[in-house]
């Protein structure tokens, strides 16, 4: 399926956000995620599926100063 993923394009076999995280490799990882615009919270992403022209954002903590 042909998604968005931060904004580039991206085929992906992923029907669900949580598993989108595991074939982007980021299951190990804390990251914010939103999908069309609406935040995703951890706990509610194995139940949040994709569907053909999504747009997926994944943000992953930065520290700095």
């Amino acid at each position: 399926m042909r998604i968005q993923v931060n904004g580039r394009p991206r085929e992906v076999s992923a029907t669900t956000l949580e598993a989108l995280l595991r074939e982007l490799g980021y299951e190990d990882q804390k990251v914010g995620t939103a999908v069309n615009h609406e935040f995703v919270r951890d706990r509610d992403r194995q139940l949040k599926p994709l569907q053909e022209g999504d747009a997926v954002e994944i943000v992953t903590p930065r520290q700095g100063g």
